[in-house]
């Protein structure tokens, strides 16, 4: 009998021990953790959608809009509603296999399984109208219509604008940490290159909400309190680029059949006026599926689209690097203004060694050196001096490194210095011969269109070096705020102004009586200087730039022409009708333009071998 009381007291004692333990679960429940389970038991009933703000619209510099925003339409699953047995009446309406949905299914649920998740995304109108139809059939399936971007001007300026894409998995965490206030997701559009991708914050523009009261299936019924607790998304940007679309557009076309790159700049601002790479891609290409035609040439082509020849191009300069090689030599006073150098044909350098000239010119000035080309002058040049001098004063002009500059894909570009030559050639065991080509831009470098734009503004503004950058500024729609891009102050370069202006007399002369008098713009004087660039991989390049008005630049530029020929056959005609377009706003009909035309459509590129 006491036995069996004491088995009574244990079993009753587990009973108020298990009651108490329940009991102090519950009032955890209640009392502690209250909000968390109220928040989760809220989002049971409770939908918030977001409210995909416009992305910004992408004006040129005359007001012309060159980016904007279309209706685009997504299919997002909800995995806790989501019916499995409907997957393949989902997959019909898509038009997609079955495993397909499966697969965006598994995606959905890695990443929330209560979260409606953009499983589809740029679907066609008919596929969207039929999911829309069948919505009261599809449990945990739901769409939102939001923009994509859309092209309006003929310029593609794929490589300066860039382009959108949904967000992968690795970027979409660096970008929840970088902007949390953005709210980023799986499946949203976020930029992949170019402006877009540099100024993404600002683009974005910041998400709204709208809660919706949903039933068990997940369908939503009616707006949470009358919309009481939505909030409002906030646009993105508008952004004003210094880009003119017609010279843009007038350099894409004047490419045609050729390899290579453009870059017109403002030498007073530094503003990009038009940034052109040749093979390109449209970028509405990447505002729906790629076919496999097209993806086969974006990413197979030996022709690389997608490839921005306009800042990592890089060749010799040829000849278009002799106004450098003045400018150094009469700094480092290697020559005196007026002082001549001989020219008889070539520079001899010893056992049996000649560096030879395209002619026979006598006596030369910086400027009449400049107008004729004359090989013999720049040799000499840079026999006087050294490696180092010269890789330094090439690193002033920004050759060697990166602009600072708000294009993301740059190449620092070779500049040689004592090293470099020590390295390939042994200690000791190289000298002038392995350096004279140089002065003429020929041999062991390579520099880039954006490069060479940049160093042709500075000889035409007479000595400042300014970051070359696309935007100008960027506008919130809602306040009217302006913000201007975080750039570095202009450099002053260390070099008297008067041998600017005898190096831009120089250029003058070519283009009136040198190898640029074809490309000379009717009734605007300009300097320029023609470059012909030897190749390894077949023809020369083909290599321009200038400045004009010459008095008064407002614009510079370089072009290259890969594997074209002469530097007067390709890339002049095409920087001097840019010019013309830009300055005069229009190309009037005379012998001018047509010879220029048909000298631009008539070059070509070698064709690649596969």
């Amino acid at each position: 009998m006491e036995e069996y009381r004491i088995r009574v007291r244990i079993f009753i004692g587990i009973i108020f021990v298990v009651i108490g333990i329940l009991g102090l679960r519950l009032g955890q429940l209640q009392l502690l953790d209250q909000d968390d389970f109220t928040a989760e038991s809220r989002n049971n009933a409770i939908r918030e959608n977001r409210v995909i703000p416009a992305r910004g619209s992408v004006i040129d510099r005359n007001g012309v809009l060159m980016v904007s925003n279309q209706p685009s339409y997504n299919i997002l699953f909800t995995p806790r509603y989501f019916d499995e047995e409907k997957i393949p009446l989902v997959a019909n309406l898509l038009e997609v296999p079955d495993s397909v949905v499966v697969q965006k299914l598994k995606e959905a649920r890695a990443w929330s399984g209560f979260r409606p998740s953009r499983s589809f995304t740029g679907v066609s109108f008919g596929v969207f109208s039929r999911v829309q139809e069948n919505q009261y059939r599809l449990s945990g399936v739901t769409y939102e219509i939001v923009e994509k971007r859309s092209y309006p001007t003929s310029a593609n300026a794929s490589h300066a604008l860039g382009y959108i894409r949904e967000v992968s998995g690795e970027h979409l965490g660096r970008l929840e940490e970088q902007y949390p206030e953005r709210l980023y997701r799986q499946g949203d559009l976020v930029g992949q290159t170019g402006v877009e991708r540099r100024y993404e914050n600002y683009l974005r523009g910041i998400p709204g909400s709208a809660f919706k009261l949903v039933n068990v299936h997940g369908r939503e019924i009616k707006s949470y309190q009358d919309g009481a607790e939505d909030h409002s998304p906030e646009g993105g940007y508008t952004m004003h680029l210094h880009m003119d679309s017609r010279v843009q557009a007038l350099a894409e076309s004047l490419f045609v059949n050729k390899r290579g790159g453009a870059v017109a700049i403002d030498p007073n601002t530094g503003g990009i006026i038009a940034l052109v790479s040749k093979p390109d891609f449209a970028p509405e290409y990447f505002s729906s599926r790629l076919d496999s035609a097209t993806a086969a040439y974006l990413f197979q082509s030996n022709e690389k689209p997608l490839l921005n020849r306009a800042t990592t191009n890089l060749m010799p300069p040829g000849s278009t690097w002799k106004p450098f090689m003045s400018l150094m030599a009469l700094q480092e006073g290697l020559i005196r203004p007026g002082q001549t150098v001989r020219c008889g044909g070539g520079h001899p350098l010893g056992r049996g060694r000649f560096f030879s000239c395209m002619g026979v010119h006598g006596p030369l000035t910086v400027e009449s050196a400049i107008q004729h080309s004359c090989n013999t002058f720049f040799f000499e040049m840079m026999y006087r001096t050294d490696i180092e001098t010269f890789n330094r004063y090439a690193h002033l002009f920004g050759f060697g490194e990166r602009a600072p500059t708000d294009i993301g894909e740059q190449a620092p570009g070779l500049i040689p210095d004592s090293a470099y030559f020590n390295r390939f050639a042994g200690e000791g065991k190289w000298g002038p011969g392995w350096t004279l080509s140089l002065g003429i831009g020929q041999g062991n470098m390579g520099v880039s269109p954006l490069q060479l734009a940049r160093y042709v503004a500075a000889v035409g503004n007479r000595g400042t070096l300014y970051p070359p950058h696309l935007v100008a500024q960027l506008v919130n729609p809602e306040t009217g705020t302006v913000t201007y891009p975080d750039l570095p102050t202009p450099e002053r370069m260390p070099i008297e102004p008067q041998y600017f202006d005898m190096v831009k007399e120089g250029m003058r002369r070519v283009m009136e009586a040198g190898t640029g008098r074809l490309a000379q713009i009717p009734g605007i004087p300009s300097g320029g200087k023609t470059g012909t660039a030897q190749s390894p991989h077949g023809r020369d390049d083909s290599v321009f730039i200038m400045f004009a008005p010459w008095d008064n630049p407002q614009i510079a530029l370089a072009v290259q022409c890969e594997n074209a020929g002469f530097g007067g056959d390709c890339a002049a005609p095409i920087a001097s009708l840019m010019a013309e377009l830009y300055l005069k706003g229009e190309i009037p009909d005379s012998p001018a333009k047509t010879i220029r035309m048909r000298r631009a459509l008539s070059a070509r590129s070698e064709p690649l071998s596969d």
